[in-house]
């Protein structure tokens, strides 16, 4: 079965390609979930940021953005010494402040996955990649995405976070054409 070249480095990263990559989501907890663990992954390998996704989902709370904006600094502290996660002072308050802007988008367009989907015009956008090579690290509609996500308070969301925050949302479909997944998508 032909995959995308960067999922055959691992089983789990094989398990979360065929599985997850570029599927779309239109849940809010899910995609407060990816937007967490995409900032986290910055400077870090995506298959570091997937082995620490359950000790993620315990830590912080299932990914509650409700509990998670309330995070005080024992919160913070007990969070800076759990292995489990990425020990980042700057990635973790930045989780917590973007808890409390997902909050404010919520109770501004009624959802998170409104608000989101609006910078795709409420469906994905479907690439046709012939190499790994061919993905650009982010395109006009990341930039838009990540100077408004800014504007409303968010942290650790560059234009190339949110690339790949819409490629694994969904958003997107940047499987390469030869991939067993693009068709699928």
């Amino acid at each position: 079965m032909k995959r995308c070249e960067w999922a055959n480095r691992s089983e789990i990263e094989q398990s979360y390609h065929d599985n997850e990559w570029g599927v779309p989501i239109h849940d809010d907890r899910r995609l407060f979930e990816f937007l967490i663990l995409e900032g986290a992954q910055a400077g870090l390998s995506w298959s570091t940021i997937l082995r620490k996704r359950e000790g993620y989902r315990k830590t912080f709370d299932n990914f509650d953005t409700r509990k998670i904006a309330r995070y005080a600094e024992h919160e913070v502290s007990r969070l800076l010494v759990n292995p489990e996660i990425i020990r980042n002072r700057l990635k973790i308050n930045a989780a917590i402040t973007n808890a409390q802007a997902f909050l404010q988008v919520q109770k501004e367009f009624g959802s998170f996955d409104h608000y989101i989907w609006q910078f795709v015009h409420d469906k994905p956008i479907r690439n046709s990649r012939e190499r790994l090579s061919d993905i650009p690290c982010n395109t006009p509609e990341s930039d838009a995405m990540s100077k408004n996500l800014q504007k409303r308070g968010f942290k650790f969301v560059g234009t190339k976070i949110c690339y790949a925050f819409m490629q694994a949302v969904g958003m997107v479909n940047d499987h390469v054409v030869d991939c067993f997944r693009y068709e699928e998508l």
